[in-house]
């Protein structure tokens, strides 16, 4: 049990992240200091929200390339309807928000579900189609600072416990979605989906279903994080996120959630995102130039995809042997 634990890949990407802040501390010790890791966290907050949702997704043997237009989206939509009614309460703008991801993501579900179209091609369509939709109701345009509400701006900002409150909804996140896959009848029907979906519908499970609540999931998510991004930044325009669906699926990969659906966890979404996190934040610390974080981004991907293939070459979480045998 023991030796399964300190060999398993989330305790192994704990190490090398935390060889990684220890070699970054032997030149600039401040990195780690706790301010500034608590500092590092919050900025991977909302790659740490996207990274579930598509964790829940890609276990379901699906992907959602959406989940940055779906922010960029969900994120204009609110900022307008701040700046048309600054004193609506921030929890009306982020029901909206949610709600509004939610939408989103239920399209998604239902053309991969009903229509039985590649998760790849819709999603690749929507996020063209939600960006599109971002330059026709802005115009163009871009909704600034000092156009919004102070409280619109303030409430991912705002201190509790010492972390600020988009820190906290990170951590809220991985511990509900913590029990929602292993506690929870979905949760079971997902890996047992993107693990066998045959053995899967000989057990009852309806896959297509799982995989329209997956996508459900990563767009309520994605709303969500639309919503803190843009009061975090205090900004929204076309090509917000541009490019940000690539770290969600890379802190995914790395993580140890297998493309090939089935295998993964929250904690391995989560310290996938921190990986990547700790690089992106350290690369300026440590002078080596911001556009050698997508290599070394890329790289890290090939080396967990690796690693993964080998991993799986054992059998992964078994929920529907029986059912497979007995079939």
């Amino acid at each position: 049990m023991f030796r399964r634990l300190i060999t398993s890949r989330e305790a192994l990407l704990l190490a090398a992240i935390t060889l990684l802040l220890g070699l970054i501390s032997l030149r600039f010790p401040s990195f780690v200091a706790p301010a500034n890791l608590a500092s590092v966290f919050n900025d991977t907050s909302p790659l740490i929200l996207l990274a579930i949702g598509q964790m829940i997704v890609i276990l379901t043997k699906c992907i959602d390339l959406s989940v940055a237009a779906n922010l960029a989206l969900t994120g204009m939509v609110v900022a307008m309807i701040n700046v048309a009614f600054p004193n609506l309460p921030i929890a009306f703008i982020l029901v909206i928000a949610v709600m509004l991801g939610t939408l989103m993501g239920m399209v998604n579900g239902l053309l991969v579900w009903k229509l039985d179209i590649p998760p790849i091609v819709v999603t690749l369509g929507t996020m063209t189609i939600f960006r599109g939709i971002i330059f026709l109701i802005s115009d163009g345009k871009w909704v600034n600072s000092h156009e919004m509400s102070p409280a619109f701006k303030a409430f991912p900002r705002a201190a509790l416990l010492g972390l600020p409150v988009l820190s906290w909804i990170a951590i809220f996140a991985v511990l509900v979605f913590t029990v929602v896959m292993t506690r929870t009848t979905f949760g079971r029907a997902a890996y047992a989906a993107g693990g066998n979906s045959h053995a899967a519908t000989y057990a009852g499970i309806n896959v297509g279903r799982t995989q329209f609540y997956a996508f459900t999931l990563s767009g309520a998510l994605a709303g969500l994080t639309g919503y803190l991004w843009v009061s975090r930044y205090a900004v929204a325009y076309v090509d917000i996120a541009g490019g940000f669906e690539l770290d969600v699926v890379a802190a995914c990969v790395i993580g140890g959630v297998a493309i090939t659906g089935g295998i993964g966890t929250v904690g391995g979404a989560l310290l996938g995102a921190l990986f990547l996190g700790v690089i992106k934040n350290a690369l300026p610390v440590v002078n080596i130039s911001p556009f050698w974080q997508l290599a070394i981004s890329g790289a890290a991907i090939i080396i967990a995809v690796t690693l993964n293939a080998r991993a799986n070459r054992r059998k992964g979480r078994i929920i529907l042997k029986s059912a497979e045998q007995a079939a």
